[in-house]
This record gives C-alpha cells, structure tokens and sequence, in this order.
C-alpha cells in the first residue's frame, strides 16, 4: 500500500507527533536546568572557634598583619635621577644603613667650589694680616720717633690708613671665609640628604624603584612609596572589634589567630594595648553579612616570632581571624 501524504490528518496523526516532541523538548530543558546538587569541599577554610572558647563567650574580630613599628613608607627630600639601589625585598637593614642613593653631581660641585673659595678666604686672610702687622710696625715706628721734623704729619696719616685698610680687609677675608664654610654645609647637607639610609634597623618589604629611575617629591596621591620597611620581629596584628561588642572585650587576655582561610593552624597572640580611638571600619572580610557602617575599636596582638623562614605562618598585610575571651555578662 502506497504511502500518501493527502491521507494524513493534521488532528489525529500531525498534532500528536507535535506534543510528544514539545514534552521531550521541555523535559530535556527542564532536566539540564536543575542546580548541581554535588558536594564539593569550601574554597577556603571558615573560621572556627578554638576548644577552650568554643562554649566560653568570646568575642570574634578580623585584622591585618603589620610590623611592630607600623608601616614605614621611605621617600626622598630631593628629586633626581637614582644611582644606586642596595637592598632588595626581604632583606634586613640595621638604623642608618644606606638604602639608595639620588643623583649628586650637583651638589658635589657645589661643595667643591665652596671648599675652593674656603682656601681662597683662608688665603685672603693670611695676606690681610701680613699687610696689617706690616702696616701697624710702620705705624708704631713713625711714633715712636721724637723729632717731629724726622716724620711728617702726611706719612703718619698715610700709616694709620694703610693699617686701618689692611684691618677691613682681613674682616672681609674672614667673612667670605664663613661664607664659603656655609656653603660647604650646605652642600654637605645637600649631599646627605640625596643619600637615603634606613631610619630604624628592620625589614625591607618592598622596593618601588630601579637604578636610573627618576624620582620625584611631587608624587600625586596615588603614587607608591619608594621603599617600604618595618620591624617583622616580632609581627603585630591590628584586629578590628565592632563597637557594640567592644564593652564585652576582655582586655589583656590572649587573642587565638589564624591567617584567612586556614583555621586549623592556630596559635596564641600576646596583648599589645587597645588604640584610644574608635574608627571607622576599613578592613573588609568580603562576607554578604558583613556591616561597613559601623565604627570599630582596634586592639594590637603580638604574634610570635619564628624560628625559620619555613615556619613564616603570617606575613605583613595578610588578613587574619581571631577570637579574644569576652568579660561574662551578669
């Protein structure tokens, strides 16, 4: 028997075909649609209280690391061209160790010519106080004589003028002296100042600057600090405590830290002091509960030191988490 498509009708044999594939369709999408109900580990450790804290009140509060001296943020009083580096991040530098220094070829020349005008001066002098001595022995001599016949009224004035001359110029010779001395300081000072050296002994923590770079002190609000240091020994960790739970802090007690997003690892922080200033919040924990319009107390811990490079738990601006014991309420 011959297929023929007249035969078909659309009601009972077309519209039925239709529907069973418009069903499979949406079920195929409705299947595809469903959310992922796998289980899968956190990206990131969440924070848990510690044993001795876990049915204790406590108070909970997130911080940054920082150095013990805060962070120092080196710069340069003179602009110019850097011609030498000689630390690196990560090194240790004791107080007034050179860190970098600024093009001084213009100050040098500037004391070299200062120290010329000193051995000028100094050279003025001496021939101001030959002629003064010279002019005063002549001077003495002319009154010294009794027949005023032997020596005329002129010769005398002549004598006391020439000595009187020879005087001001050795004042003279003596103030460029001090002149010129003052320039060379200066261009001393000049030259220290182009030679930048750590202002306490601690640990280089970045270098925003390459040899023949040029620096300037006109940097805008948004430039990096040349060189940035502090003292990592020991570290401290500025941990923010909202407001309203800052009446229930125990202050004094030992705070348990651990960095962001590894809270097995734990360990006892020493109380430093409490700032006197209550602050707006500036430390985010990017939590979708977390409050920024709130004003928080910041309390210091020490963190203690490590014995090796390996055994570094914290570094300096690594977010941390931390629980303090809180004072019971009545």
């Amino acid at each position: 028997m011959a297929f023929n498509i007249r035969n078909l009708s659309f009601s009972r044999q077309i519209l039925p075909v239709i529907a069973i594939a418009a069903l499979l369709l949406a079920a195929i999408f409705i299947i595809s649609g469903l959310p992922d109900r796998t289980l899968s580990e956190p990206e990131r450790d969440p924070p848990r209280a510690p044993e001795e804290l876990a049915d204790a009140p406590r108070v909970a509060g997130s911080g940054v690391v920082e150095p013990s001296s805060e962070l120092i943020q080196i710069g340069s009083a003179l602009s110019g061209l850097v011609t030498g580096l000689y630390v690196q991040p990560g090194d240790r530098v004791s107080q007034g160790q050179l860190l970098f220094t600024v093009d001084d070829r213009a100050a040098r020349a500037g004391l070299r010519e200062a120290e010329a005008a000193i051995g000028e001066a100094r050279a003025a002098i001496a021939e101001a106080q030959t002629a003064r001595s010279t002019a005063l022995r002549q001077l003495d001599l002319y009154r010294g004589v009794d027949d005023p016949a032997a020596v005329s009224r002129s010769e005398v004035i002549r004598a006391e003028g020439e000595a009187s001359a020879a005087g001001e110029r050795l004042s003279l010779a003596r103030a460029r002296l001090e002149a010129a001395q003052a320039r060379a300081a200066s261009a001393r000072t000049e030259i220290g100042r182009l030679s930048i050296r750590a202002p306490i002994a601690g640990e280089i923590l970045a270098v925003n600057i390459r040899k023949g770079e040029y620096v300037s002190t006109m940097g805008g609000g948004g430039s990096q600090p040349f060189i940035e240091m502090g003292q990592t020994q020991p570290l401290f960790v500025r941990i923010d405590i909202d407001e309203e739970q800052a009446a229930r802090l125990k202050l004094g007690a030992p705070a348990t830290v651990s960095p962001r997003g590894a809270s097995d690892r734990q360990v006892q922080a020493r109380f430093v002091r409490a700032e006197p200033l209550v602050v707006p919040k500036r430390s985010l924990t990017n939590s979708a509960t977390e409050r920024v319009d709130v004003r928080v107390l910041q309390v210091l811990y020490a963190l203690p030191d490590a014995n090796s490079e390996e055994e570094r738990l914290f570094r300096v601006g690594q977010q941390v988490d931390a629980y303090i014991p809180a004072v019971k309420a009545r």
